[in-house]
């Protein structure tokens, strides 16, 4: 198991925070790696505006993360960090604003995350204009790309580089672009990259609503890159948070085995989730670990940990534990 300083403050404190849970789950994180098997995390909920790049980009890096699902929010908002970091605004006391107050930002162009604000024209509007020009530029081409393989070509160009307000290592997507890493962005049309590509075919700038690859094609991308994967290793499934992020990606083993009839498809490896949603069944964000056992996603010798807390701030620990710092 890892042995820096991190991991040993852990050791030392984990009963005082009552997070056996968070130890476990880290550690057979660390164990399934240790032994051959592969890590697919999936991320939903507002991570990237949280600044949780910091520390995913060093797993990318140092190879403890090898695919991921996520929201064409967080897709898209680790990009509007970095080049419009220094135009956040902080609100510490978000809970205590009026309904005046929050139509006092919107007429300051600052869409708020909970205690965060993100200011429409240094982000949203800088980057649409770039990555408009690669959309006009493939739909000319007949080209079709993945929303993930756009901001990919967009990062490798160096378009953004001038740009850039933080330290690039601390971009998740940065990290993920340079190791090519498999990204998987169900319901992308539900981001604000998303939305502003929709509004671009209904003005008819861009001819092919087929330009922009969708959700189907990732399930079929999805499946050729776990049936390849699996081949050699087992595969473990980290969520943070629940949502389609999660409940899209991990359906891809009853998917293969229930309905394209193949037989023998391994199951998920390992189980984490995180979240601090409230237990319940009928709940996918809520549902206990458990409950997918039904549905043939995991197994009933599945390692299964659930970790009840703020994803901001328990994460960073696992993955620190994961690294041996």
């Amino acid at each position: 198991m890892p042995t820096g300083p991190i991991s040993a403050f852990i050791d030392r404190h984990f009963l005082h925070f009552n997070a056996a849970a968070l130890k476990d789950a880290a550690e057979a994180y660390c164990r399934h790696l240790e032994s051959g098997g592969k890590m697919f995390l999936t991320v939903a909920g507002a991570m990237s505006t949280g600044e949780l790049g910091i520390s995913m980009a060093d797993m990318i890096r140092a190879g403890k993360i090898h695919a991921i699902c996520c929201t064409g929010a967080n897709l898209e908002e680790d990009v509007f960090n970095l080049v419009a970091h220094s135009h956040y605004e902080r609100l510490p006391h978000y809970r205590d604003l009026t309904p005046d107050d929050e139509q006092a930002l919107l007429d300051r162009h600052l869409n708020r995350v909970t205690d965060t604000c993100i200011p429409e024209e240094e982000a949203m509007r800088r980057i649409e204009r770039i990555v408009l020009q690669e959309w006009l530029d493939a739909d000319r081409k007949g080209e079709r790309l993945f929303p993930h393989e756009f901001l990919y070509r967009v990062l490798r160009s160096g378009a953004l580089t001038p740009l850039f307000e933080i330290d690039p290592r601390d971009s998740w997507l940065l990290a993920a672009a340079e190791a090519n890493l498999p990204i998987f962005v169900p319901g992308w049309e539900d981001s604000t990259l998303g939305n502003v590509f929709a509004a671009h075919c209904l003005a008819g700038r861009i001819k092919s609503v087929q330009t922009v690859r969708g959700g189907v094609e990732y399930m079929m991308a999805l499946a050729d890159w776990y049936q390849a994967t699996s081949r050699d290793a087992s595969i473990g499934f980290f969520q943070i948070g629940g949502g389609i992020a999660g409940d899209f990606s991990i359906c891809v083993v009853p998917m293969l085995h229930q309905d394209l009839k193949i037989p023998d498809v391994p199951l998920w490896g390992y189980f984490c989730q995180v979240s601090d949603s409230t237990t319940s069944y009928g709940s996918y964000s809520g549902a206990v670990p458990n409950e997918k056992i039904t549905w043939g996603k995991l197994g009933a010798g599945t390692p299964k940990f659930v970790i009840e807390s703020d994803a901001t701030i328990v994460v960073p620990l696992v993955f620190a534990r994961v690294m041996g710092w």
